[in-house]
Parts: C-alpha cells; structure tokens; sequence
C-alpha cells in the first residue's frame, strides 16, 4: 500500500499559511526567538469560543481546518497529534493561580485547557468528529509517533484521510527555562545569519504544520510518504550511518537516487556536528537543504520540514532560502529527511513524487 500526502497547512514563523507564495522571502527576526505568523482566525472559529482557547489551540485548529479545506475533505477517518510540550500557557496560568489563590477556589479552565491532548480534542468538537482521536507526547519525536500511528492505521484499513499535525507553542516562561539550559544562543542575531555564527545555542521556534494522509493515487496529491523511521540515542557517528544506510536499503533506495537532503542543522556547534560527520561519508554528492532558520528549534519543527518536502516536490522547485549549497536537481522527485532533537531522537523521512 501506497501512502500519499493529500494536503498541508502550516502556521509557522515565515509567510506559509493559505494562498501564499511558496517561501519566495525570508521574514527576518532579530533575536533567539521566532514567533508565528498568526491568521485571522475568525475564519476558522467562531469569535465567543476563539476568547476562551489559548494560541496553541488557535494556531492547531486553524492549521487542521485549512489542510482538510485544501484536501477537500469535511469529516477526517482520524485526528493525530504529536507535541513535546502541550499547551505551556495554559499550564503556566493554572499553576501561577495555585499559588496565588492558596489552592482554594481555581477556576477549572486553565486546567482543563492544558492537557496535551487540548489540540486534537478541539479540533473533532469543531468538526463533530468521533473518530479515533490520539495524542503523542514522546518528546523529540513526538511528530514522528503520530505518524507512525497514522500510516499504521491506513495500513490496517482502520481509517483513511488521516489529520495529522505537530503543534508546539514557545511561551516567555517556556523560553527563559530552555535558554537557561543552554538549548538557545544567549545574544541577539539574524535567523539569515545563523548557520554564519559558529556558536553554542540554536534558536527558538514554534508552528502548527498539519497533513492529510489518503491511500487513494490522485493529481492533486502533494507527494508519497514512502517510508519513516526513527532510532534513539546513537552512540557514534558509525551508528547513525548505519542506520541510515540500513533504511534506504530496507526501502530499496541508493544514496544517488536521493535528489535532496534536507536536514535539521540549527547553527549549534555541537547540534550540527551530527551531520558533519554523516553527509561527507554518505552524501558528498547530493543537493543539500536546511530549514530551522526558517522554523526555529523546537520538538516538532520535522513537521515543518515534511511540509517543506511535500511542497518541494509537488511544485518543483527548490526555494533559494532553503538551500545549502548548490541544488543539482531544480526538480527533485525523492527527497530524504534526516533530523535529530537534541542528539537524542533521530528520524529519517523519504519522500518522493506520486
């Protein structure tokens, strides 16, 4: 069984969400921190509920209700989501009014609004849907869980039109914290010049990227997910191109037929070390491509670079913002994804035209 990418929607840092031009300018941010580009939301929710949901859940329902528009489809077989950290703001105000209350006298909301699950439970009473519902919160890879789950579920025969999205919002609390821990750079600088300033420290980011999964062969279809993988904590850079090597072979794939690599450099040192000891031994000849100075760090930024392949191939053509070198292939057709959080969690995605 084939499985296709039959629509995507993106709320993220750069101009990606609706009827725009596909990455054609950077939108610039001076600072360790990228914050999306929010819509109207109006068109997605209704005014008296959208006071009452937090901006995760905003960006998450908008995200889901555009890609099933764009995807022409009213009801989804199944909603899935993947997010590391949940709904932060609302977790921050539920724990703040403990204190400040004493405990006595909270008003459920906040609470209630901040389970992980808050995204996708939105997103089926929006849509009446009662359908299987799920949630993964597997840190690093919690984007690629939910996709995992959903190709199994097609596979299975257990649902078809798939809604699927990887949600993560980066709050003041949230950013303070992370940064502390030294996951983000500690000055100011251009998200245009990250991977020019060798430093410790990446950027933060948040989105909402959404994908509708079919099994039915269409014109309309972005790209085919052929195949995704993942693998934890690798000990040595001979591990991680083992696996890559064993992946391509289990889906009977050569590194020269890869037209693109798009990986998840971030302009951390110690990050990006990871893909310099793999791309020379593997990829020497290949089209390179990166994107988290477009996204910023964060769980699930993966999601945004499968948005990215999916609409690489679909409209042939590599975006100059996203290259890493020169492209040879204007137009590719296989694309490979290789990210990892944090040194932890590594996934490998190929894609290729349907």
């Amino acid at each position: 069984m084939k499985i296709y990418i039959r629509s995507a929607a993106a709320i993220t840092a750069q101009k990606t969400f609706g009827d725009v031009p596909f990455l054609a300018e950077l939108t610039e941010y001076n600072d360790t921190r990228l914050t999306a580009i929010e819509p109207d939301y109006k068109d997605y929710v209704d005014v008296k509920l959208a006071r009452r949901m937090s901006r995760i859940v905003k960006m998450g329902v908008a995200a889901a209700l555009q890609c099933l528009r764009e995807g022409r489809t009213e009801m989804p077989g199944a909603v899935i989501t993947g997010t590391a950290l949940g709904c932060q703001e609302d977790t921050a105000s539920f724990l703040t009014r403990i204190v400040e209350l004493e405990e006595e006298m909270l008003p459920p909301t906040a609470f209630i609004q901040s389970t992980h699950n808050t995204v996708a439970a939105q997103i089926a009473l929006s849509l009446k849907c009662h359908n299987y519902n799920n949630t993964f919160v597997h840190k690093g890879i919690s984007f690629e869980s939910a996709l995992l789950d959903a190709v199994m579920l097609l596979k299975e025969g257990d649902a078809n039109n798939i809604l699927i999205g990887g949600t993560e919002e980066m709050t003041d609390i949230g950013f303070k914290i992370l940064t502390r821990l030294g996951l983000y750079k500690r000055w100011p600088l251009s998200n245009a010049d990250l991977y020019k300033t060798k430093s410790n420290g990446t950027i933060g980011g948040e989105g909402s990227i959404f994908f509708l999964l079919n099994d039915k062969l269409s014109a309309d279809n972005l790209a085919e997910l052929v195949a995704i993988k993942t693998f934890y904590k690798p000990q040595t850079p001979a591990d991680v191109e083992l696996n890559i090597r064993n992946f391509l072979s289990d889906n009977s794939t050569n590194a020269a037929d890869i037209d693109l690599l798009i990986t998840g450099k971030n302009g951390d040192t110690k990050n990006d070390l990871v893909y310099q000891n793999v791309i020379p031994a593997l990829f020497s000849d290949n089209s390179l491509a990166h994107y988290k100075h477009l996204s910023g760090e964060y769980p699930v930024s993966v999601s945004f670079a499968l948005w990215l392949a999916a609409n690489i191939i679909k409209r042939d053509e590599v975006p100059a913002l996203v290259a890493d070198g020169k492209i040879r292939n204007s137009s590719p057709k296989k694309i490979l994804i290789y990210n990892h959080y944090q040194n932890s969690y590594h996934s490998l995605m190929l894609l290729s035209a349907c």
